[in-house]
């Protein structure tokens, strides 16, 4: 997971990083609402944690703006904001969740996790994607009860692929989620782990689209 934390407290900031780099959560920090992006997609995120008292601006308003635009990406208020109010007035703005300072990490990655299957459409924590059974918290995958033996780099592929089987992910895109920390993977690396998951998962479930990039095409079980 690498999420977009906007957060202005230096030290709030600064321990929320290093908790979550425990947990194996990448993250880029920003502390004005002037320098988030117009659209937090583009940061490559999978989830944006938004505090509320900005010193440029309002927490809500941010929100209230990429909401109307458009954006779709899952939001996860946090702030020490705890009246009634505060929250409905988070939640009916388009926040996915309302944090409330201070959390313990376990909790947060708790409730990223649970908006994130949300987004994935996906009723648990394990993914059903046709007859692909993916668990992200175990790094497994089965197909009919097999466990597939993929790399870590292969199952962080599989998975991008599968928040939106079906829809095409561009290569530069699957490059910098797979490295969200440095420079993007080198496109020869990047094609070596698609080979390499293609002859484990099967060819037929990876569609490449020239000059695009590729699909997970969703297969059903034989006894479905």
């Amino acid at each position: 997971m690498h999420l977009l934390i906007i957060e202005d407290d230096l030290d709030l900031g600064r321990a929320l990083q290093h908790a979550l780099r425990a947990e194996g959560i990448s993250s880029e920090w920003l502390r004005r609402a002037g320098d988030t992006p117009r659209d937090p997609a583009t940061s490559l995120a999978d989830a944006v944690l938004l505090d509320l008292g900005l010193p440029d601006g309002e927490g809500l308003d941010l929100l209230a703006r990429w909401r109307r635009s458009g954006v779709t990406l899952p939001i996860v208020v946090i702030t020490a904001r705890s009246a009634l109010e505060d929250r409905l007035a988070g939640l009916d703005g388009g926040a996915d969740d309302y944090v409330i300072k201070p959390f313990a990490t376990a909790e947060l990655v708790s409730r990223l996790n649970a908006v994130l299957r949300r987004s994935a459409r996906q009723a648990s924590e394990e993914w059903t994607v046709g007859d692909l059974l993916i668990s992200p918290r175990r790094h497994e995958v089965c197909v009919q009860g097999e466990v597939l033996p993929l790399s870590p780099r292969e199952f962080q592929l599989l998975l991008e692929l599968a928040r939106e089987p079906g829809k095409v992910q561009p290569k530069a895109q699957l490059a910098q989620r797979l490295q969200p920390l440095g420079d993007p993977l080198d496109f020869g690396a990047l094609e070596v782990h698609l080979s390499n998951l293609r002859r484990k998962i099967g060819a037929e479930r990876i569609h490449t689209v020239r000059g695009v990039g590729y699909r997970l095409e969703v297969r059903e079980s034989p006894e479905a």
